[in-house]
């Protein structure tokens, strides 16, 4: 977070709490014309990442409950939130193929379409 965009937070908005990860989150002192209600925002602790913002206060931010939720399991079989992880090396590979490996061949019925016929 930039110095000037720390300056401009502290004069039109309030500080609400920040989540585990680092994520600050912010409410406006003032509703918003034609919104009817406080714009909520979230300033990320490193790159802006929408799904680092675990889902408590994911909740909070679009006006789902007045407060953020606890940051508690309340479950045993809950897991704990994990940001998007697409086109990194722990991305979901539901044959356990390595990324780089080469595709198996398919068989040779396969015939491919060429335009005009």
């Amino acid at each position: 977070m930039s110095f000037l965009q720390r300056l401009t937070t502290g004069f039109s908005a309030s500080k609400i709490g920040t989540d585990r990860f680092g994520n600050t989150y912010f409410e406006s002192r003032k509703s918003w014309l034609g919104y009817g209600r406080k714009r909520r925002f979230v300033l990320y602790a490193g790159e802006a990442d929408p799904t680092s913002v675990p889902p408590e206060w994911h909740c909070w931010l679009h006006h789902v409950t007045d407060a953020p939720l606890p940051e508690q399991k309340l479950y045993a079989w809950q897991q704990e939130h994990q940001p998007n992880r697409t086109g990194t090396a722990l991305a979901y590979r539901p044959d356990q193929r390595p990324a780089n490996a080469p595709r198996p061949s398919t068989a040779g019925e396969y015939e491919a379409w060429t335009p005009g016929s």
